[in-house]
């Protein structure tokens, strides 16, 4: 079993301040609140309740600041309470909450629209549906798929994670928590295994145990859509190798199936591109992004060509809130960042400094297994001696790590990665000493 020696002592140095055990006697109050009052269902990574955060540095209910690896799984990529944003939001709540696009438009929509058609991957005109949530923005991909195409098969890979509706959760790879309890599940979803080369699958042994599901267990005239995440998110981080994306590209165009990329985590400078298609060389037919879009705001898009996503009738698709004009202020706001050049740089060097560090503890710990991702978008396995997946070691690391003042989020099918999502306005020094906590960690392991 793994586990830690000793839990933290309040410490102040740096950016991590703490004030008190973490978590801290209000933190524990409001924990036994949320228990009594709140479904058991939503989970919690750290036990700590956040008041405040801006960067990357958070302010609990006991004063305690730590420092940031979670991101608010990939979404504040611009950092918590981003002083644009926040203008922007506050500047659009002053004028309009809410109309509902889909009863009288407003021009900030369209103008979101514009540039994300401008964004996303390919020359090919776009065109772009806003939504609320990541999964949303899946299952209306699915939607569009199948009203262009005709079919009703959707092919996706092992470990992805897709959300958490109905469509979205079978398409999920894992079966618990996501699925459990919850079947039956849709029909006519079929799955291959992920290319990811270090694993042990090239490009062409991928690719021929996907023709194994394409042509085999279904059959390429009954598919709307093949759906893959660049980068693995939830699953462990595994960048999709780009020779397999190449054959998988060329294959969807001859068999008229729609390509879809689901950049809903790696997407908006998560792994130093706006998106991680761009790096693998890929231009999906649909696009789906959220999470970084809204810099905190609930909002979500699919990018797409113009001719699939004028597939379905009108009034097909939409919703009460998709494109809601505050959440699209801030996804705007978001834009203006990323277009500085000097931003996406500095993102880049963020990612080769963590990659650096993170072969560090590889080579310092027998612990330390695959060391993966793209960009600044990296996890860690953490192995036993034989090295097989150590769940217990990513848990007791995760926990060692909140008790002395950094959040972390485990990942992985087996739950033994470390995934590291920082805000990518992370300062070097910030970044530094968390990354030492995690390294102390590593030598608490036993």
């Amino acid at each position: 079993m793994a586990g830690t020696k000793t839990k933290s002592a309040p410490a102040a140095s740096g950016a991590i301040r703490l004030k008190t055990a973490v978590p801290g006697p209000k933190s524990l109050a409001l924990m036994a609140r949320r228990k009594a009052a709140v479904a058991r269902g939503p989970f919690h990574a750290t036990p700590v309740f956040v008041k405040s955060a801006h960067g990357a540095l958070l302010t609990d209910v006991d004063g305690n600041v730590l420092i940031d690896l979670a991101a608010g799984i990939g979404v504040v990529n611009t950092g918590h309470t981003a002083e644009a944003v926040v203008a922007a939001v506050r500047a659009q709540a002053g004028e309009l909450i809410h109309a509902s696009f889909n009863t009288t438009p407003y021009e900030s929509y369209v103008t979101l629209a514009e540039r994300l058609n401008a964004a996303a991957p390919g020359t090919h005109a776009k065109k772009t549906f806003l939504a609320n949530s990541g999964a949303e923005a899946v299952e209306n991909a699915v939607k569009i798929a199948r009203a262009h195409t005709g079919r009703a098969g959707i092919l996706c890979f092992e470990h992805a994670f897709h959300g958490r509706t109905y469509m979205a959760m079978t398409l999920t790879g894992k079966a618990k928590p996501y699925k459990y309890g919850f079947a039956p599940l849709c029909s006519d979803v079929y799955r291959a295994p992920y290319p990811y080369a270090p694993g042990g699958l090239d490009a062409q042994a991928a690719f021929k145990k996907f023709l194994d599901v394409a042509a085999v267990q279904t059959m390429p005239s009954q598919l709307a859509a093949v759906i893959i995440e660049p980068v693995v998110g939830e699953g462990g981080f595994l960048p999709a190798d780009k020779a397999f994306l190449a054959l998988l590209r060329q294959w969807c165009t001859a068999n008229g199936v729609v390509l879809i990329a689901d950049e809903i985590q790696c997407g908006f400078g998560r792994t130093g591109t706006l998106f991680a298609s761009e790096q693998l060389g890929l231009v999906p037919d649909l696009l789906t992004t959220a999470k970084g879009l809204g810099g905190g705001m609930p909002v979500s898009a699919v990018v797409g060509r113009a001719e699939m996503m004028d597939a379905p009738v009108e009034g097909g698709i939409g919703g009460t809130f998709g494109g809601n004009p505050v959440a699209v202020a801030a996804a705007l706001a978001v834009l203006d960042l990323f277009a500085d050049p000097k931003f996406l740089k500095r993102v880049k060097e963020l990612g080769a400094s963590m990659r650096r560090s993170l072969e560090g503890f590889k080579k310092a710990s027998a612990k330390v297994g695959d060391v993966r991702g793209l960009g600044p978008m990296l996890a860690f396995e953490l192995v036993k001696a034989g090295g097989e997946p150590d769940a217990d070691a990513a848990k007791a690391l995760a926990k060692y790590a909140c008790e002395h003042g950094v959040v972390v989020l485990t990942a992985g099918s087996y739950g033994n990665c470390l995934r590291l999502l920082p805000p990518l306005v992370i300062t070097d020094a910030e970044l530094a000493e968390a990354l030492g906590v995690l390294e102390a960690g590593l030598k608490e392991l036993r």
